[in-house]
Order: structure tokens, then C-alpha cells, then sequence
């Protein structure tokens, strides 16, 4: 069966290659910090990253998406890039845009579930509510690491993702079930 959603198509193939960006970036992540148990958090948070693209591959495949060759190359080398510049750009800045791209990330998941929603498909509530959620965790974590620092205010008012601003309307604390998760990221 194929999509007849081209915004559904789009994100997919958006999304697939978007996760191994993510996950090349915490590869140089996980390699600039010096705390072992924030490095085997970020390389577990790299994992989860791969486990995203295999399983929105899955998803694609079901419905004949094509990987799209101009996404992979443009999130390749936009991970590779970013991988490297973690260990020059020093310790907060890689946590802050990872918070902040991880926040962004909450509600593709979210979205797509929507889309497949209007074309009448529930199929992949419960693995989309799932990658939502784990994306969410991540936010919750890069966050939690620069909560106290000074830079916080500056880069908030700047680029819009902090301490008080999401990008994403999820609570961890207060989770919607499944059934009731379709009012996520209605904005």
C-alpha cells in the first residue's frame, strides 16, 4: 500500500535520515565528555537514535517510501559535522543543542502519528507514542545537565528552547495514554 500523504511521505523520509545525523552527533558527543556516566548515557541515547531509524525504516518500507538520497546526504554530513565540532565548542553547547533538537524531535513523532491518523491508520500508535516519548526523555536529560548553568538565560532568549520553553507539549510526569496522545503537538 502506498501513502497518498505527501507530508506523511516527507516526514518519514525526513525522519530516517535525521536519526543517523543525530546519532553520528552523539558519537562526537559521547566522545568529547570526560564524566563516564554522562558518556555511556549520550552513547545510549546514540543507540536509541539507530533503533528510531531502524524502525521508521520498518514503516517506510511497509508502505513503499523510497530513503530519500538528498536527506541522507544533507543529515550526513550535517551529523558528521556536528560530531566533530563537539570537541571544540566545549562542554555546554553540545548539551544545549541537543536539548533543544531532541525537543524538537518529540513532536515529529507525534505528527506522524497524526498524519497516519487522517489517512485512517492506527497501526503505529503504539511505536510512534513510543519514539515520542524516548525523545522526550532525552530533552528531559540534556536539559537536566545545563539547568544550572549561567549560559542558560543567553542561549534561552536566543534560540527559543530552555528551562522555559519546549518545543513539544509533552509531560513525562502527566503522560497521555496512546489513545489520548493524538492531542500532543497540535500546534
Amino acid at each position: 500500500m502506498k501513502l497518498n500523504h505527501p507530508q506523511l511521505v516527507d516526514l518519514l523520509q525526513m525522519a530516517y535520515s535525521a536519526e543517523k545525523a543525530a546519532a553520528f552527533a552523539y558519537q562526537g558527543h559521547a566522545g568529547s565528555v570526560k564524566n563516564k556516566e554522562e558518556k555511556a548515557a549520550i552513547r545510549q541515547i546514540e543507540i536509541d537514535e539507530w533503533n528510531h531509524r531502524k524502525e521508521v525504516l520498518e514503516i517506510m518500507h511497509r508502505y513503499e517510501v523510497p530513503v530519500s538520497r538528498y536527506y541522507e546526504f544533507r543529515f550526513h554530513v550535517i551529523g558528521k559535522t556536528i560530531s566533530t565540532a563537539c570537541y571544540v565548542i566545549g562542554w555546554f553547547m553540545p548539551f544545549y543543542f541537543a536539548g533543544r533538537l531532541e525537543s524538537g524531535n518529540v513532536c515529529e513523532y507525534f505528527r506522524m502519528m497524526h498524519f497516519f491518523h487522517e489517512l485512517g491508520i492506527k497501526d503505529h500508535d503504539q511505536i510512534l507514542y513510543e519514539m515520542g516519548i524516548k525523545e522526550k526523555e532525552h530533552e528531559v536529560y540534556f536539559l537536566e545537565k545545563i539547568k544550572n548553568s549561567k549560559l542558560l538565560p543567553f542561549f534561552e532568549k536566543i534560540f527559543g528552547w530552555g528551562g522555559k520553553n519546549s518545543f513539544n507539549d509533552v509531560d513525562l510526569d502527566a503522560k497521555y495514554s496512546i489513545e489520548a496522545s493524538e492531542d500532543y503537538c497540535k500546534k
